[in-house]
């Protein structure tokens, strides 16, 4: 094993998501947002949409923050079967009215095959979960599709095989691929999931694809999103993406790892000054930051 798997006529299995297979770091532009250039991408909202009131009021705060993408389920895998599962179409059609009233790029999840043509309609920016990082029939849709995608890490994935996953993708001709670290699961119980920080420059050594962290998800608890977002950050992620809401405690998922807005607009902020801070500091010596 060498870092990027083995294959049995020996050569690299990585031909398009590789950075040797490529003249440059990738750089994606989303409604005006760039992800994987100078500056730190910021992708910003509830874990789902539940009302047309609770995603406007996020949407408002995101907006005037300069926070040009926002995040939100319409279809949501869950765990339990009975917990909150996503308003589906209509969460879609919500998110649309997000885009149009508050002129916001819209990052959602398409959690299978039949889910998927009516999610590119709407997202900008097309997610694929940690639960379906090795779908891959699901994956080559997203291959085939315009829109770019953005795929989580498994739970339980290696470094290798999360990017073989990018590479389904881009083996059906789809290159805009965002990778995103979201945690993994390891013998840790002190969060929900363990935030592998040391896989961000070791993704960016490795591919040419922008990688961003979500800590919200890797380690589901309020108190650690902001120390774990600015450390991925300073290990040099191209972009956050960060749940928020207003009132958390009333959430239908994930509210205990939702940023109240003023714990947001000051994460935007500190994220924001480590970011040009590493930029300034990495002029000439190589580093990808």
């Amino acid at each position: 094993m060498n870092g990027q798997g083995d294959v049995a006529d020996g050569r690299n299995p990585f031909r398009f998501v590789g950075s040797d297979n490529a003249p440059g770091r990738l750089v994606i532009d989303v409604c005006g947002v760039t992800i994987g250039g100078q500056q730190l991408a910021v992708i910003g909202g509830p874990c789902g949409v539940e009302s047309k009131e609770q995603v406007f009021a996020v949407a408002r705060y995101i907006a005037e923050s300069g926070v040009g993408l926002f995040r939100a389920g319409a279809f949501k895998p869950r765990t339990n079967p009975y917990s909150f599962q996503g308003l589906g179409s209509d969460g879609l059609a919500l998110l649309a009215m997000v885009k149009q009233e508050f002129h916001l790029g819209i990052v959602t999840e398409a959690t299978d095959l039949e889910a998927f043509p009516g999610v590119e309609k709407v997202a900008d920016v097309v997610q694929i979960g940690a639960r379906n990082m090795q779908n891959f029939a699901l994956l080559r849709r997203a291959g085939k599709s315009e829109k770019p995608i953005l795929l989580k890490r498994g739970q339980g994935a290696t470094l290798e095989e999360w990017l073989m996953a990018a590479e389904y993708i881009l083996s059906e001709g789809n290159g805009r691929v965002i990778l995103c670290e979201r945690g993994i699961r390891t013998w840790s119980n002190h969060a929900r999931n363990t935030f592998d920080v040391s896989v961000i420059p070791a993704a960016k050594a490795l591919s040419h694809l922008p990688v961003i962290a979500d800590p919200s998800h890797a380690v589901g608890r309020r108190d650690l999103v902001i120390p774990c977002a600015l450390a991925g950050v300073a290990a040099g992620a191209d972009g956050i993406l960060v749940e928020t809401h207003c009132q958390p405690s009333s959430a239908l998922s994930d509210g205990q790892q939702a940023l109240l807005p003023n714990e947001f607009l000051a994460l935007v902020d500190m994220a924001r000054k480590i970011k040009d801070l590493l930029r300034s500091n990495s002029q000439g010596m190589g580093l990808c930051f």
